[in-house]
């Protein structure tokens, strides 16, 4: 008889949540929302998919040590019809992939994003009563997430608990 997993997974779109958040005004402490992921939803593993930048080690390593399993994806530089350098890295096959590699080691999945390219995913965890949350970043995400309504949970309601503080500078006292 196989034994069933008894802790959950999470998987963030991390694009998509630091611009959802950053859209309200406000950064995210991913070290604090790892914390909060642990202790509200159980989550053991929380993997966040993102695009790699060179020159983003500190960032990386940051996220490492805060608990995160990093999944990247190579980007591609642009530039935009007005000629303004842009960055790409879509990491939605990343979220969906990794999610169904990781399948049989969780309980429930939380799914952290607001875009409704993971409806089919959302839609074949509840299926399958594999289904946990879905935390979206701000008030404004995909009308394909809706009907999912009893699993969401809008992070811009954790502000006070999740919001990244801003460190005093650390300098020499005036004497």
């Amino acid at each position: 008889m196989k034994k069933q997993p008894a802790g959950n997974y999470a998987f963030l779109d991390s694009q998509n949540v630091h611009l959802g958040v950053k859209s309200q005004g406000w950064s995210l402490d991913f070290g604090r929302f790892r914390v909060y992921l642990r202790d509200k939803y159980q989550v053991e593993k929380a993997f966040a998919c993102i695009g790699y930048v060179e020159g983003n080690q500190l960032l990386y390593t940051e996220l490492q040590k805060a608990g995160y399993i990093l999944i990247f994806k190579p980007t591609l530089t642009y530039r935009d019809a007005k000629g303004v350098l842009q960055r790409k890295g879509n990491v939605d096959a990343e979220v969906v992939l990794h999610a169904m590699i990781e399948y049989d080691h969780y309980a429930k999945a939380v799914i952290v994003t607001g875009d409704g390219d993971f409806h089919c995913l959302i839609e074949h965890l509840e299926l399958k009563g594999k289904l946990g949350k879905i935390v979206v970043p701000n008030h404004r995400f995909s009308s394909l997430l809706r009907r999912f309504s009893p699993y969401i949970v809008n992070i811009a309601l954790l502000r006070d608990k999740l919001e990244r503080r801003k460190q005093k500078k650390r300098g020499i006292p005036a004497g």
